[in-house]
């Protein structure tokens, strides 16, 4: 990912082809990844790197295009999940997920539509 994505410190991209293969990572994918392979993951099946719950959520995604939000957490660290199609010229081409650390208690502020 030779962009401006690859050096967000705060955000993890990774990107997969419509067959589930990943296929681009940007630095802090690779680093969030690292223990199971960072960029040499770039290649493999999303399904080998997830059980078979996740499995059956992707393939949900991917066979009628949907987003799948959620949030995490690992001792401190909270993270927000937004995994979500992407297109060429129309045509589905893969998922994409974006992996965003965020605050614990993150404050809402509801505004109004005016």
């Amino acid at each position: 990912m030779d962009n401006i994505f690859n050096e967000l410190p705060f955000m993890a991209i990774t990107v997969s082809d419509k067959d589930g293969k990943i296929i681009d990572m940007n630095n802090r994918s690779a680093e969030t990844f690292k223990l199971s392979g960072g960029r040499s993951l770039i290649g493999k099946n999303l399904f080998d790197c997830h059980p078979e719950r996740a499995q059956q959520i992707i393939r949900k995604m991917m066979n009628n295009p949907e987003t799948n939000t959620y949030t995490i957490e690992k001792g401190d660290i909270h993270k927000l999940i937004y995994q979500t199609p992407y297109y060429n010229n129309g045509e589905f081409a893969g998922l994409i997920e974006f992996s965003i650390v965020i605050p614990k208690n993150i404050p809402n502020y509801i505004r109004s539509s005016k």
